[in-house]
């Protein structure tokens, strides 16, 4: 793998840090434009940003207050270091009351500074890092047992945010890419996964689900990028239903480690694929 430092903000569940090294050899070698409609912890996009420095990038997500987080960083990431400063105070003093104080908070009842600092303490603090939300889409993820919390982490921050200092960053859905992307574009696909198996995988980072009519919806706006003309790149389970939404298109399988289980034992590696039409 290159020696890029790629960093790391948020920890997310699919998170794709830890496959980087293999993706690298499945990049295309040269594209105009980047596009990441999934852009979850952002570990491809910032690689991306610092391996092939295109011109124009644009990262995208349903997370309301994912992409809020990321525009914070992007604008103002030394007022959010302050209150990151502020949260890792309070924590130190009282995890577990401080916690769920935070987290009861409704997030649209906040400035956009303070949301995106709360958003950034709960993940650094609750359960395996999770982002997982009820049907009401509050934030449910109990407090995770971790003795001192890197809620800060100034210098990741710092240099994110001058990695997205000309990125356009906004709220949208996945299949809005069409109405942007044009032949030459680079898009890479990072959607939940589908479930090995049904209701045991978890694949809710929003209040509403991603399954086969998603999945679906997914492969018509993968095929029609293609006709574009356009470099796509997509990663999921390695499960035949998926396959067969791709027949036309080369499958490469990777080998991901689960880092989300509440048994140890369950975290060891597991196939995914990726699918490219270059």
């Amino acid at each position: 793998m290159s020696d890029l430092d790629v960093p790391r903000f948020v920890k997310w569940a699919g998170g794709k840090h830890q496959l980087l090294n293999q993706f690298e050899p499945l990049f295309p070698k040269k594209f105009n434009r980047y596009f990441e409609p999934f852009v979850g912890g952002g570990a491809v996009a910032f690689y991306i940003l610092q391996k092939f420095k295109p011109k124009e990038v644009f990262l995208s997500d349903i997370n309301e207050e994912l992409i809020n987080a990321f525009n914070i960083i992007k604008t103002d990431v030394e007022r959010l270091i302050v209150e990151l400063k502020q949260h890792k105070e309070y924590h130190s003093a009282d995890a577990r009351g401080y916690f769920y104080e935070i987290r009861k908070v409704a997030p649209k009842d906040l400035p956009e500074l303070e949301r995106a600092a709360r958003f950034i303490y709960l993940n650094r603090t609750c359960f395996n890092g999770l982002y997982r939300v009820n049907s009401s889409g509050q934030f449910n993820v109990p407090i995770g047992s971790y003795k001192n919390p890197d809620v800060i982490q100034e210098e990741k921050l710092k240099k994110i945010s001058k990695l997205l200092k000309n990125v356009t960053i906004i709220v949208m859905s996945f299949e809005k890419v069409l109405n942007l992307a044009k032949k030459d574009d680079f898009i890479y696909f990072d959607p939940p996964y589908y479930p090995l198996k049904r209701g045991k995988s978890f694949t809710t980072y929003t209040k509403d689900n991603f399954l086969e009519k998603e999945q679906k919806l997914l492969a018509d706006v993968f095929k029609k990028l293609d006709q574009r003309g356009c470099s796509v790149m997509l990663s999921n389970s390695d499960m035949e239903f998926v396959k067969e939404l791709y027949p036309d298109y080369d499958i490469s399988i990777v080998k991901a480690r689960r880092l989300i289980n509440s048994q140890a034992n369950g975290r060891g590696e597991i196939n995914e694929i990726v699918v490219r039409n270059y």
